[in-house]
């Protein structure tokens, strides 16, 4: 069954895109020491909300609303 599209239709092109993304992430890199300073809990406020990030005694990080 092989129909004829008419002029005005192209068909669509599905085959999969192997092509790699090359746009640089936008990431920002802070050091947990330096973040955290002498203290164990830092306080960061997100679209209007605060957030508490902590660290654990076995140097884990928790993140609470």
């Amino acid at each position: 069954m092989n129909k004829q599209l008419p002029d005005s239709i192209e068909p669509l092109d599905l085959t999969l895109s192997t092509k790699q993304d090359t746009t640089p992430a936008l990431r920002q890199r802070l050091n947990s020491a330096e973040l955290f300073n002498t203290s164990r809990e830092v306080v960061i406020e997100h679209a209007g909300e605060e957030y508490r990030l902590r660290l654990t005694r076995q140097d884990k990080l928790i993140l609470t609303k």
